[in-house]
């Protein structure tokens, strides 16, 4: 292989349509962009979603649901993630500053203990939230729950 027979890999260079040089080419007089209208002008730019003055779609679909503005989010953490927690690192109480530390859970998040899985230590859960039967688990292996 020498520079005077490189070529690029084959359908990696596509062919460029050469548009206004000359009616010959057969793009030139409009070069390609049909008579007149601001489509065919230089520079430009529709809105998005804009349809030419019909009424767009996103006005045209029905809207539905309700949202909460008020709506409490909380982050769900199952009693499985606690006692997977309590078997690699031996704690015995678990708190939402012990969460976002094993990136559990964010700074800032609401923590909800949720009742996926089984428990088998004895471990104090302090939470924002539990579900039930999270914390009838917890409290049948002798564990305490703490609502903050």
């Amino acid at each position: 292989m020498e520079l005077h027979n490189l070529k690029p890999a084959q359908g990696s260079v596509k062919k460029r349509k050469r548009v206004g040089r000359g009616e010959g080419s057969g793009h030139g007089g409009t070069s390609t962009r049909g008579h007149k209208g601001a489509k065919s002008r230089s520079g430009y730019k529709s809105k998005i979603g804009f349809e030419g003055g019909q009424m767009p779609l996103q006005r045209r679909v029905p809207k539905f649901g309700f949202k909460n503005r008020n709506r409490v989010e909380y982050k769900g953490i199952n009693v499985d993630t606690i006692q997977a927690l309590v078997d690699e690192k031996g704690l015995d109480t678990i708190t939402p500053e012990i969460l976002v530390e094993n990136g559990l859970a964010g700074k800032k998040d609401l923590v909800k203990i949720l009742g996926r899985g089984e428990l088998n230590a004895k471990v104090n859960v302090t939470a924002h939230k539990f579900s039930t039967s999270a914390q009838k688990a917890i409290e049948e292996k002798g564990g305490t729950v703490t609502t903050l």
